[in-house]
């Protein structure tokens, strides 16, 4: 019996509730106020389950309920009560600031990516690598040309001593001295220390 009780009791807030959203799309403000009086409190609720941040929450709650006010007209008692179109409005508007939070952390995250200088300049870089070229060409045409060849075939070539010895066709003991005097002159002449 109290459940019947109770079941008539919503009915009729729910009929007034209606009845005031109807009012409220005529621009009734006192209807408003019963409106605000009635939802106010599970709208907020419904934004704090979403939302977790009471402020945020409180300031969806605000939206929603301004919402209300400016769309009342769009309630359709065909299509549902009002507390549960209203409840739908602040889900939908909650779940937006969600979205919208994360898509802002997002972009954030990407700016702040792309502002991240590289770790290196990369024309400083190619200018500092030619040189480099550059200078050990100088070097290596300061050596004999055996020792060229053999520096080239061994270090650029990726050749073994012996197959140096073969291409050169020299012996391996004179294509490992050229090669260990022609690394001492290049290490000389381009200052690294050895």
């Amino acid at each position: 019996m109290l459940g019947r009780a109770s079941s008539k009791a919503d009915t009729g807030e729910e009929a007034t509730l209606e009845s005031c959203l109807h009012r409220v799309a005529l621009g009734d403000r006192e209807a408003f106020d019963e409106v605000y009086g009635q939802l106010a409190g599970p709208i907020l609720g419904v934004a704090r389950r979403v939302l977790r941040d009471p402020a945020q929450a409180e300031e969806v709650a605000q939206e929603v309920l301004v919402e209300i006010w400016r769309t009342a007209s769009r309630f359709d008692a065909a299509r549902g009560s009002a507390r549960a179109w209203a409840l739908t409005v602040a889900h939908a508007r909650a779940v937006d600031r969600v979205r919208s939070a994360d898509a802002a952390t997002r972009r954030e995250a990407r700016a702040a990516e792309l502002m991240v200088e590289p770790p290196f300049d990369q024309v400083v870089e190619a200018v500092e690598a030619r040189l480099d070229r550059q200078r050990v060409r100088h070097c290596l045409e300061g050596l004999t040309e055996l020792q060229r060849q053999s520096v080239t075939l061994a270090y650029y070539g990726g050749y073994t001593y012996s197959q140096v010895a073969h291409l050169l066709d020299t012996p391996l003991g004179t294509v490992k001295t050229r090669l260990r005097d022609g690394l001492a002159r290049l290490r000389d002449c381009l200052g690294v220390g050895g």
